[in-house]
């Protein structure tokens, strides 16, 4: 498998994502916010294909639109909430948008698809580079926040009283998000982002007790994630991004029923 330049790369790109996304999503679904990134993600597709519309890369659209999009999400602060009906118009209509780009440019349908479901199997080795880069931002942007983001996160009122700023630390987080979210659709596409961002995140807060710990089980649970649906990916010709969707619902699943097991049996959990 390792024989091929493809495969190395898709192993290097997906290990890249998958750390990002597995340290950012602990704290997305640590603040009940998982909804913000699908929607930072279709929001991403009409970026990417607007950039593809005037000839630039779809991964600076895809990055600069999500990226505009978080900010945006953010000042809006707890507002965002209220606003659901509001925000799956919007949507609806960045999809909308996304195919009227494509409907100028017939040609890039093949784009699309790769956009829409991920084609990390057609990374090169400029773009694995791109992705380091930006998972190297998003991460030291996190560690440098992580402390007030996560007193915000649990106790906004007490963190407001002493002058740290909830919304400050939203806007801040959800830049990260944008920029975890346009490197997971490289490896997932738009349309599974909650694949890799969401469900190891959610399998780690089941079964760890400290932030450090979840946010590493988290990391290690998408990087597994994403070896074993390459693995899986290249022995069955079955898609990358259903084996790797499939094994993070599954790994959810498990941590779902031990959790329920642990709760009904105290001796087994001690």
């Amino acid at each position: 498998m390792f024989e091929y330049e493809f495969m190395r790369n898709a192993f290097a790109a997906a290990t890249v994502v998958a750390v990002v996304a597995g340290a950012v999503g602990y704290f997305l679904v640590l603040r009940s916010q998982t909804f913000a990134g699908h929607a930072l993600a279709h929001v991403g597709f009409t970026g990417a294909t607007g950039a593809v519309l005037i000839g630039v890369s779809p991964l600076w659209g895809l990055v600069l639109v999500t990226l505009a999009a978080g900010l945006g999400m953010g000042l809006l602060g707890d507002r965002l909430a209220e606003r659901d009906v509001a925000i799956g118009l919007v949507l609806a209509l960045s999809l909308g948008l996304g195919l009227l780009f494509l409907h100028f440019f017939t040609a890039y349908a093949t784009q699309a698809t790769a956009l829409l479901f991920g084609n990390v199997l057609g990374v090169n080795r400029r773009t694995v580079w791109i992705l380091l880069v930006l998972g190297a931002i998003s991460l030291a942007f996190l560690a440098t926040i992580s402390r007030p983001l996560l007193f915000v996160s649990l106790q906004p009122e007490l963190a407001e009283a002493r002058g740290v700023s909830p919304r400050l630390y939203s806007v801040l987080f959800l830049a990260i998000v944008a920029l975890t979210t346009a490197e997971c659709a490289q490896i997932v596409g738009v349309l599974l982002v909650f694949a890799l961002m969401v469900g190891p995140a959610a399998a780690a807060l089941r079964w760890t007790h400290t932030v450090l710990s979840g946010v590493v089980l988290a990391a290690v649970l998408a990087v597994a994630e994403a070896w074993l649906g390459l693995t899986f990916a290249f022995y069955t010709d079955w898609p990358t991004s259903f084996w790797i969707t499939a094994l993070s619902v599954a790994i959810y699943l498990v941590a779902c029923l031990r959790r329920s097991a642990a709760v009904h049996d105290p001796a087994a959990s001690a």
